[in-house]
């Protein structure tokens, strides 16, 4: 480990809240929630797994987003996504989609499936005010798109946005907050570290295993979502094979005024969202 740095470690965890969204779509709710309303600039976490298809078959019909990115990452399954842009697409497993949706955008996200397992988790992340109102954008990669560094140790990083140690960098760019999303797959006994900006905000959802998190060495299991504290350095050790997911950003530190689908700095805003929604102005 390198010298002076400040190891991160759990300053809390928490295992969501059961709930369902869309027509049905039974999903657990990790930030968004009573308990953790946000963690700037994280609006939402949801993780989705089920092989049942009544708990996602009715999908996400056409509803719409203003002022932030919603990220979508298939561990399992297919998804088909259709917007007023015109666009439209399926995400795949270990594929991401990184949708901008700025000033407005209306879609839809279906499974494009009838049965068997449907995994993944689907993430808000907040625009700065300055970028809010932008033309909707979009990033999508396939499984093939996103680079893995497998090391020594047996240890594979998927990287999606950000650098890892070793200089491998995800295809997503985000220059407002400069987020890393990696999903890290560790063999029983070994080590990940990952070095971030301190005045990053971060978390980590494990998705399989147990972990032991700095050098307080607390534990976290499957399914559970934790906040990392201060520091500059991540360091995590399986207790038996594992999958985590690492996410980080550096804060907005910006008001936050949110009504359902929208997220922007006022009340007002939020306000004038709703009108130019029903007066199809998206």
């Amino acid at each position: 480990m390198i010298m002076n740095e400040q190891v991160r470690e759990l300053t809390s965890i928490t295992s969501g809240l059961p709930t369902t969204d869309g027509d049905g779509v039974k999903m657990t709710r990790l930030i968004g929630t009573p308990e953790l309303n946000m963690l700037d600039p994280f609006l939402l976490l949801d993780a989705f797994e089920s092989d049942q298809p009544q708990d996602y078959i009715g999908g996400f019909p056409s509803h719409p987003h203003r002022g932030f990115e919603t990220v979508t990452y298939l561990l399992a399954g297919r998804m088909r996504h259709k917007d007023s842009a015109g666009h439209e697409g399926v995400i795949e497993a270990g594929g991401v989609q990184w949708m901008t949706a700025a000033k407005g955008i209306v879609h839809s996200e279906m499974p494009e499936q009838e049965n068997g397992l449907l995994q993944g988790f689907q993430l808000w992340l907040n625009l700065p005010k300055s970028e809010k109102m932008n033309d909707p954008a979009y990033q999508e990669f396939s499984v093939n798109d996103i680079p893995v560094d497998r090391l020594e140790n047996g240890s594979e990083i998927r990287v999606i946005s950000g650098q890892t140690n070793q200089g491998t960098k995800g295809p997503v760019i985000n220059n407002y907050v400069n987020p890393i999303y990696m999903d890290i797959t560790l063999p029983a006994g070994q080590q990940f570290e990952q070095t971030l900006n301190s005045s990053d905000n971060a978390f980590i959802y494990v998705i399989e295993g147990l972990l032991s998190v700095g050098e307080l060495q607390k534990t976290i299991t499957n399914r559970e979502m934790g906040i990392l504290g201060n520091g500059d350095q991540v360091s995590v050790t399986a207790k038996e094979t594992s999958r985590f997911l690492l996410i980080a950003a550096q804060p907005l530190n910006e008001p936050v005024a949110r009504g359902g689908p929208f997220v922007m700095n006022t009340k007002a805003e939020v306000l004038q969202a709703f009108e130019d929604f029903q007066n199809n102005r998206f």
